[in-house]
C-alpha cells in the first residue's frame, strides 16, 4: 500500500524529500524544546496539565500534518483517510522524527565533511605532499567511513516511513493482524452457520417429513389389512385417498426441505428466478426489484439469495410485516441487497439468524447492516464484493 507507492516514486523525488526532513526535524525539535522551556513548569503538574497540553498540541498537530504532507508529497504515501491519530500519538510521533531528523542532518553533515577532506587528500596527492601510501589508507578509511554513513541513512530512511506509518495510519503489521482476526472470525461465523442450518434441516425433517412418513405408513398399513380382510371396501377406498393426499403433501414438504437447503433453480435459472421462487413461497406479499447487468459469482448469488430469504422468513414469522420488498442492484464489482419490511421492527442483529447472515456475507469480504427502531421499519442492508 504505502511502500507500494513508495516503490514507483521516483528516487530523486524521494532524495529531495529526504533531505526535506532534516529542516523539519530542526523546527520541530526547537519547538519541542520551546515549548518545554516555557510550559514545562506546567506539564509535571496534574492540575495544570490539560491546561498546558491544550497550549501545546495545536503546534504539534500542524508540525504533524506538515510531516504527513511531505511524505503524501515526495513519498506518495497514501495513508487511510478515516484514520485519525490521538494526541498522544502525535506528541511521540514529532518526538522521534525530530530525533531522527537531527541524527539524519549529522550523518549529511559528516558525509559532506568527508567529501571535502577527500577533495583536499586528491589535492595534495597532486602537490606530491601526501605519498601512495598514506593515500591508501586514508583512502580505505574514508569508504569504510562512506559504507556506514550510507547504510545509516538508509536505515534513517526506512525509519521515516515506519514512524510515519504507525502515526499517520496502521502498519503492516497491524494490518495483518486484523485480517487473520477477521478471516478467524468469519470462519467460525461460518462454521456456526452451517451447524445451525444443519440443525435447522434436522428439525424440519424430525419434525415435519418424519410425521408425514408416519402418517403415510399408517395409512398404508390400514389399507393393506383391509385389502387382505376384504371388508368395508368404502374404507379402504378411502384409506388410499387419504394415503395419496399424505403421498403428495409429503413431496411438497420434501421440495421445500430441499429448496430451504440449496435451491436448484440458483444454478440453472439463476438469481432472479430463484427470488422469485421466494415471493411465491412467500406467506406475506413480497415484491422483488432486480437490477443486475451480467452475471454474478456463485458464492455472491448464493449469500445474495439466503440473504434474502432469511429476511422473508422472518419478517413472516416474527414482525407482523403486511409486505416485504426487496432490491437486489449490482455493478462490476459490488452487489448491494437490501430488504425492508413494514413491520413493528425492534430486530435483534445479535439473533441466531441474522447473526448466521452476518457470518455468511463476511466470508465473502462483505459487510451487513441492520437498522430496525421499534416500530419499524425493518431494513437490512447486505454489501458483497463481486471482485
Amino acid at each position: 500500500m504505502q511502500g507500494d507507492a513508495a516503490d514507483r516514486t521516483p528516487w530523486p523525488r524521494r532524495a529531495v524529500g529526504f533531505l526535506l526532513g532534516v529542516p523539519s526535524a530542526v523546527l520541530a525539535a526547537l519547538y519541542l524544546l520551546l515549548a518545554a522551556v516555557v510550559l514545562g513548569p506546567f506539564l509535571l503538574r496534574p492540575r495544570h496539565r490539560p491546561r498546558a497540553t491544550g497550549r501545546l498540541m495545536p503546534g504539534v498537530r500542524r508540525l504533524a500534518a506538515l510531516e504527513r504532507a511531505r511524505r503524501r508529497a515526495f513519498f506518495g504515501d497514501r495513508f487511510p483517510r478515516h484514520y485519525r491519530a490521538q494526541d498522544p500519538g502525535l506528541l511521540r510521533y514529532l518526538v522521534a522524527r525530530a530525533g531522527s531528523g537531527l541524527v539524519t542532518g549529522a550523518v549529511l553533515a559528516l558525509l559532506a565533511f568527508g567529501a571535502g577532506l577527500a577533495v583536499l587528500l586528491a589535492g595534495g596527492l597532486l602537490r606530491g605532499s601526501l605519498d601512495w601510501a598514506q593515500m591508501a589508507v586514508q583512502t580505505l578509511l574514508g569508504g569504510v567511513l562512506l559504507f556506514l554513513a550510507v547504510q545509516g541513512l538508509c536505515s534513517l530512511a526506512a525509519l521515516d516511513a515506519r514512524l510515519a506509518r504507525e502515526c499517520f495510519g496502521p502498519s503492516e503489521a497491524e494490518l495483518l493482524r486484523r485480517r487473520i482476526a477477521e478471516l478467524a472470525d468469519s470462519r467460525a461465523a461460518v462454521v456456526r452457520a452451517v451447524d445451525t442450518e444443519r440443525r435447522r434441516i434436522e428439525r424440519d425433517l424430525h419434525d415435519g417429513v418424519q410425521q408425514r412418513v408416519v402418517a403415510l405408513a399408517m395409512l398404508l398399513g390400514r389399507s393393506r389389512r383391509g385389502l387382505e380382510r376384504r371388508q368395508d371396501p368404502e374404507r379402504t377406498a378411502e384409506l388410499l385417498r387419504q394415503a395419496h393426499r399424505e403421498a403428495q403433501g409429503l413431496l411438497t414438504e420434501l421440495r421445500e426441505v430441499a429448496w430451504r437447503a440449496y435451491p436448484s433453480a440458483l444454478d440453472t435459472l439463476g438469481l432472479e428466478e430463484a427470488l422469485g421462487g421466494v415471493a411465491e413461497r412467500c406467506a406475506v406479499p413480497l415484491r422483488v426489484h432486480y437490477e443486475v447487468a451480467g452475471p454474478l459469482p456463485g458464492p455472491v448469488r448464493t449469500a445474495a439469495y439466503f440473504v434474502v430469504s432469511e429476511c422473508v422468513t422472518n419478517a413472516a414469522k416474527h414482525s407482523g410485516a403486511r409486505a416485504v420488498s426487496a432490491r437486489v442492484v449490482g455493478t462490476a464489482a459490488l452487489l448491494t441487497v437490501r430488504v425492508e419490511d413494514d413491520g413493528r421492527g425492534g430486530a435483534d442483529p445479535a439473533g441466531s439468524g441474522l447473526t448466521g447472515l452476518r457470518g455468511r456475507v463476511a466470508a465473502l469480504d462483505g459487510t451487513l447492516h441492520v437498522h430496525s427502531p421499534a416500530g419499524g421499519p425493518t431494513v437490512i442492508t447486505a454489501e458483497l464484493p463481486c471482485a
